[in-house]
């Protein structure tokens, strides 16, 4: 076992799951705005540490994703933010892609950028306590425009496998996210085939780029209809597409898949990875990845009164203690509103 494999697995094991609070400065300040909270540092730091100081940080929380910001930051407990999470027991980790920028002459496709002096970067990110990273690439579907095209898939691939290789170059484990988005009309075996092109393109990458897939993670999206689609999403359909896609496209190395939220509601997230992992036949394990489906209800209570900490911290772990039970297939609905 390697010491990649093993922070891996550190991360993913017995129910615990991801705690995505990479949002840059400006998506912060959209949500904080949406709930009338000024966007100030010192409340984005408030908010994050009232998260990262709660009791299901121990039991539910493996890892979370930090933004640069907030890994040079703090708390106000007189730790390093860094600190405040590995002394819960989860790992630190860090966003290090500068985000989504338009492909050049493409039809509104984008490709994730941030490879320049990401070496450098890497080696300052670990210094501070981050042993593993996150890079997301983006696809969109169109079905009048025929999106995404073979070339922004191919480049996203590409510099997915760079990135990671320098991640595990700098000793870390690379989140290794590639998100066909929900957003458009497309059915849900349109975002079937599209998520397994996306994948096998991945992974060609990652091959070709010398990457140990046992010391990586795998973001992906789970398989939905688009959101403005008529056809209404059955869990049991979203779980059985969701298994095979990913036991088509992932090779057996892989430790572990993290799924990303990608605008389900909290409970839609919820459901859907309980019954993934009703389902399981596979040696992977199958966790949580999620931003807003383990925040958004902490948010918009604490937004009422940001000195409430206590009371944001057990709507926090309610979420949080449920996606862990769905993560183990246990969740139910009886549980959820106790």
């Amino acid at each position: 076992m390697t010491e990649l494999n093993n922070i891996a697995l550190k991360i993913l094991s017995n129910g615990k799951g991801i705690l995505a609070t990479d949002e840059s400065t400006g998506t912060m300040t959209k949500r904080l705005e949406g709930v009338n909270v000024e966007s100030t540092v010192e409340n984005r730091l408030l908010f994050r540490e009232t998260l990262f100081s709660s009791d299901s940080m121990k039991s539910c929380i493996g890892g979370v994703i930090l933004y640069d910001e907030t890994i040079k930051q703090n708390s106000n407990l007189k730790k390093s933010i860094p600190e405040l999470i590995s002394n819960s027991g989860a790992i630190p980790g860090i966003k290090v892609d500068t985000g989504a920028k338009k492909l050049a002459l493409s039809n509104n496709e984008t490709i994730t950028e941030g490879l320049d002096g990401l070496r450098e970067r890497l080696k300052e990110y670990y210094d501070l306590g981050a042993r593993f990273t996150k890079w997301r690439g983006v696809f969109k579907i169109s079905t009048k425009n025929n999106l995404p095209t073979h070339e922004a898939i191919k480049a996203n691939a590409h510099a997915l496998g760079r990135y990671s290789a320098l991640v595990q170059e700098a000793n870390m484990v690379p989140i290794v996210e590639p998100e066909v988005l929900m957003d458009g009309d497309h059915d849900i075996d349109k975002c079937y085939q599209i998520t397994k092109m996306v994948l096998e393109e991945t992974f060609y990458q990652l091959s070709n780029n010398n990457l140990k897939l046992d010391g990586i993670i795998l973001k992906p999206n789970m398989i939905l209809h688009g959101s403005s689609n008529e056809g209404k999403n059955e869990n049991k359909q979203i779980a059985e597409m969701t298994l095979n896609c990913l036991k088509e496209s992932v090779p057996k190395e892989v430790p572990g898949i993290a799924f990303l939220s990608g605008g389900q509601t909290e409970l839609e997230a919820t459901k859907n990875l309980n019954l993934i992992n009703k389902y399981n036949d596979t040696s992977f394990i199958m966790t949580y990845s999620y931003g807003r489906a383990l925040q958004q209800s902490a948010l918009k209570f604490w937004s009422k009164d940001i000195k409430n900490i206590k009371g944001t911290q057990n709507i926090f772990n309610h979420r949080a203690n449920m996606c862990t039970l769905a993560a183990q297939g246990k969740w139910s609905e009886e549980l959820e509103s106790k």
